[in-house]
């Protein structure tokens, strides 16, 4: 059982860093810092939407409408660190 939480620990390690990804592109696309014409920021934007989305979209269901302000990664983020905490406690990382 040990081997299977510790993958699953990794992976919420590699999807808490895609999200992150994913918050910042798209701050950066709404600030014009980038340029959504650049295929290579469109194609990441795209891939992480496609890979977050899944999991933020019922999160945002839920959530009252802040005027503009999207607080589900925050929720997420809080979420995952403590799905890690807890395998962490379970396996004495």
């Amino acid at each position: 059982m040990e081997p299977i939480l510790l993958l699953f620990y990794r992976v919420i390690d590699i999807y808490f860093y895609i999200l992150i990804v994913n918050i910042v592109l798209s701050w950066l696309v709404a600030f014009n810092v980038v340029n959504m014409q650049n295929r290579f920021v469109a194609t990441m934007l795209y891939a992480t939407n496609r890979l977050t989305d899944p999991l933020l979209n019922p999160i945002r269901r839920v959530l009252p409408n802040l005027g503009g302000i999207d607080i589900s990664p925050i929720v997420l983020v809080l979420g995952l660190l403590f799905i890690q905490d807890y395998i962490r406690f379970n396996l004495y990382i």
